[in-house]
C-alpha cells in the first residue's frame, strides 16, 4: 500500500459513493452529433481530473482517459463473464505448477501510436519501468525478473508464488507505453505532462486543456477491429460538479455523463429516456474499532456494536439503496468474495445481550470520526448513532478531512478515535493480497490497519493464501475464507457495505457493460447506436 494512493488517490475519488460511478452513467440525446453511421462526434461531462499523463506514474482518476489510450497485457473481465480474462497485447499465457514462472505470449501486428511495433522488448521496458517508479510500483513486489526470451515471448520469474494475470491486468502500473516515450522520460519527468502520450489503444489523445477538456480520436491502425470505436471523436469536457453534469446532460450539451448526484438517477433516466442499471464495485464501507484499549479490545463488545447496526437503512441512505451489504472487506465481484463468509444483522437484544456480558449493562461513550468530504458517510453515520444509543452507547461524532483523521489514527493508538469510517478499494482485482492484508493484517507500525488488531492464526492464514494464489486459487480462496471467517468473528470493525456502480443507459445507444475491475474507466469503445 502506497501512501501516494491514499492522498491522491482516495482523495480524488471520495465523491464517488455520493454520485453515479465515475465509470458507470451514459447518456445520449437525440440531438447527439454520434449518432450517425460513420460514427461522428461523441460529447461527455466527465469529472474525472487529470492529475499526470504519464502512464507510469499514473495513480489517479486520470484511468478514466488511459484506458482508452493504453493497452496492458490482460484485462480481467467483470463477474459472472464465461472467462476470467480477456487477452490484450497478450494473446496467450501460461504459468508454471509452482506459480513462480509466468510466460506471456506478446501478439503481433499492434502498433504505438507512434507507429513502432509492439514485441516483447517494449513489454519488458514497460514493466521494467513500472516496477521502478510506477505509482503503484509495489504491485509487482514478487517479480525477480522479466525478460524477452525472444521478439513476441516474455518470461516472468517470481520470488514467490503470486497472481501474475491479475497484476498484469492492474489499470495502474500495468500499462504497455512505447519505447521511445519511455525513454524521453526517463531523462525528462515532464515529458507527458503537455499532452502527449504512447500507447495502443482505439483512442488517440488529440487535445488538452488542463481542468477543461480531453479530445480523444480514433486509432484508425487499431489492431482489435472487433472493437474498433464507433465515434471517430469523443470530446470530453472536465466537469468536476455533478450537478452540472445533469444539466448538460439532460439539456442535451452533451450526449454522456459519468457522474451525477445519485439521488437524481431515477429523475434523469426518465428526462434522457435511458434505463438505470447496477453493477458490482470495488468500493467498499468499513469502521475500524480501535481494538488497543478497553471496552473495544474485547470482543464481545465490538460483536455486540455489529449487532446493533441497521445494514439496509445505511444502504438505503447513504447511497440510496444502491448497494449490498457486506462479506468481511472483500468488495462483491473481487478476488476473493464469497457470499459464504457470514454477516451480522441488527439485533439490539443480541447487542444488549453481549453488552451486559461484557460488563457494560449501563452503557458506554464512544468517539468516531467519518471523512468530511464523503457526503455518502454524512448520511449514514448518524443512522449508527442512533442505532447504538438504542443500547445504551453514547457516539460522539466528529467530521474530519480524510488526511486528518488517518494521520490521527496513525499517530498515536492510544489517543486515537474509538471508531474510524473507511472507504476503501483495492489497487488491482486482488483484494487478499490488498484489502485483507493491508486492512487486518498484524504489523508493528500499521499504515492502514488502523484497528491495530493482531491475530496470529489470522495472519497466518492471509499470509497461506497469498502464497497459493499464483499457483492454486481454488485452494487459495479456501484460505482466504477461513480467514474472513475469523474476521469477521473476531469483528476488529464493522463490515457495512459495498457500494455499487449506477448506469444510465439510453435506448438508442449500445454500452459496455461497467467492469468492477476498472472503475475509474469508462471505456469509449465501442460504444454505439443500437440496432
Amino acid at each position: 500500500m502506497d501512501v501516494t494512493r491514499i492522498k491522491r488517490g482516495r482523495l480524488a475519488a471520495l465523491g464517488i459513493a455520493a454520485a453515479v460511478s465515475l465509470a458507470a452513467l451514459s447518456g445520449c440525446s437525440p440531438a447527439s452529433s454520434g449518432t450517425g453511421a460513420d460514427g461522428g462526434v461523441l460529447t461527455v461531462a466527465a469529472s474525472a481530473a487529470v492529475t499526470t499523463w504519464d502512464p507510469v506514474a499514473s495513480f489517479s482518476t486520470e484511468a478514466l482517459y488511459l484506458g482508452n489510450i493504453y493497452e496492458p497485457l490482460l484485462w480481467k473481465n467483470p463477474e459472472g463473464s464465461t472467462e476470467a480474462f480477456t487477452p490484450a497485447i497478450a494473446e496467450k499465457w501460461e504459468t508454471s505448477a509452482d506459480g513462480l514462472t509466468w510466460t506471456f505470449h506478446i501478439r503481433k501486428g499492434v502498433t504505438f501510436h507512434d507507429g513502432e511495433k509492439v514485441d516483447a522488448d517494449a513489454v519488458v521496458g514497460s514493466i521494467e519501468a513500472a516496477r521502478k517508479r510506477a505509482g503503484a510500483a509495489f504491485i509487482w513486489a514478487p517479480l525477480d525478473t522479466v525478460t524477452a526470451t525472444d521478439a513476441s515471448t516474455v518470461v516472468m520469474k517470481l520470488k514467490y508464488s503470486a497472481p501474475m494475470d491479475l497484476v498484469a491486468a492492474s489499470t495502474y502500473g500495468a500499462w504497455i507505453v512505447a519505447p521511445k516515450a519511455l525513454a524521453a522520460s526517463a531523462s525528462n519527468d515532464k515529458y507527458f505532462e503537455k499532452g502527449i502520450e504512447a500507447g495502443t489503444g482505439p483512442f488517440t489523445l488529440k487535445d488538452y486543456e488542463p481542468g477543461k477538456k480531453v479530445v480523444l480520436q480514433a486509432y484508425n491502425k487499431y489492431w482489435n477491429t472487433s472493437k474498433a470505436p464507433h465515434y471517430k471523436i469523443v470530446d470530453i469536457s472536465i466537469t468536476p460538479d455533478a450537478v452540472t453534469a445533469q444539466q448538460m446532460l439532460t439539456a442535451k450539451e452533451v450526449d454522456f455523463a459519468t457522474t451525477l448526484p445519485l439521488e437524481n438517477v431515477d429523475s434523469v433516466a426518465k428526462q434522457v429516456g435511458g434505463e438505470v442499471r447496477a453493477a458490482n464495485s470495488p468500493f467498499n464501507y468499513l469502521a475500524y474499532f480501535n481494538t488497543t484499549r478497553a471496552p473495544l479490545n474485547d470482543p464481545k463488545v465490538r460483536q455486540a456494536l455489529s449487532y446493533a447496526v441497521p445494514y439496509k437503512d445505511l444502504i438505503d441512505v447513504g447511497v440510496q439503496g444502491y448497494g449490498t451489504q457486506s462479506h468481511g472487506p472483500v468488495p462483491k465481484g473481487i478476488f476473493p468474495y464469497s457470499d459464504q463468509v457470514p454477516q451480522y444483522k441488527q439485533d439490539l437484544e443480541k447487542a444488549k445481550a453481549l453488552l451486559a456480558e461484557s460488563g457494560h449493562a449501563s452503557g458506554l461513550t464512544l468517539n468516531l470520526t467519518y471523512a468530511s468530504e464523503n457526503p455518502a458517510e454524512a448520511r449514514f453515520v448518524p443512522l449508527i448513532k442512533d442505532a447504538f444509543a438504542k443500547i445504551g452507547v453514547t457516539l460522539n461524532v466528529t467530521a474530519e478531512l480524510f488526511n486528518q483523521q488517518w494521520e490521527k489514527a496513525k499517530a498515536d493508538p492510544a489517543n486515537a478515535q474509538d471508531i474510524f469510517v473507511v472507504y476503501y478499494w483495492p489497487t488491482y482485482s486482488d483484494a487478499g493480497s490488498d484489502n485483507l492484508n493491508s486492512l487486518f493484517h498484524s504489523s508493528d507500525k500499521p499504515f492502514f490497519n488502523l484497528s491495530y488488531w493482531k491475530n496470529a492464526e489470522y495472519d497466518a492464514l492471509v499470509d497461506k493464501a497469498g502464497t497459493l494464489t499464483g499457483s492454486d486459487r481454488a485452494a487459495a480462496q479456501a484460505t482466504y475464507e477461513k480467514a474472513m471467517d475469523l474476521l469477521v468473528k473476531q469483528a476488529p470493525g464493522l463490515f457495512l457495505f459495498d457500494a455499487q456502480s449506477v448506469t444510465i443507459v439510453p435506448k438508442d445507444l449500445k454500452v459496455q457493460k461497467f467492469n468492477e475491475n476498472y472503475p475509474f474507466t469508462t471505456f469509449f469503445a465501442p460504444i454505439a447506436p443500437a440496432a
